[in-house]
């Protein structure tokens, strides 16, 4: 007769990529709201350090390589997909560690959501502006959260990771 194990049913891959759907969702529904609405370089002021502004980054993060002659769309682009597939196959083998998953769920939503700008539109497009004494941060946008926040999940993860190895 088999017993069945007491601890809590293991997690499927699922839920980790709805979420990771729904950052995509909300990255290119806030994208559209900004293209239908805004001109490049057209700003609205919301507070003393924030703005809403439309801006086009053909780089990646902090505008690397925007100025390189075009090559960098196909190169981010690729590396977009690339790290999708491996995100994916991570879910599948971890799917029950919860602030990994999370973590690369968000990084898999943002990373999707700026493929798809470079392939619509040959840039990324960024709204959110913060600034302080008139010294402004890279422009980013929700999918550029997500991969933050992703990013900073992951190093948490490890760092409990390493503690309970301790």
């Amino acid at each position: 007769m088999a017993t069945r194990s007491l601890a809590a049913p293991r997690a499927g891959i699922w839920p980790w990529l709805g979420l990771a759907l729904v950052i995509l969702i909300l990255d290119q529904f806030t994208k559209t709201l900004i293209l239908g609405s805004y001109k490049l370089g057209d700003a609205t002021y919301i507070t003393s350090f924030f703005n809403i502004v439309r801006a086009h980054n053909t780089g990646a993060a902090f505008s690397f390589l925007a100025d390189a002659a075009g090559w960098q769309r196909w190169f981010f682009t690729a590396v977009g997909v690339a790290a999708a597939i491996f995100i994916v196959w991570m879910l599948k083998s971890h799917p029950g560690q919860k602030l990994f998953s999370f973590a690369m769920a968000a990084i898999l939503g943002g990373a999707i959501g700026n493929v798809i700008d470079r392939l619509m539109h040959g840039y990324v497009v960024d709204f959110l502006d913060f600034h302080l004494a008139g010294r402004h941060f890279p422009a980013f946008n929700v999918a550029d959260s997500a991969i933050t926040i992703g990013a900073i999940c992951l190093i948490l993860d490890e760092l409990r990771r390493v503690r309970k190895a301790r």
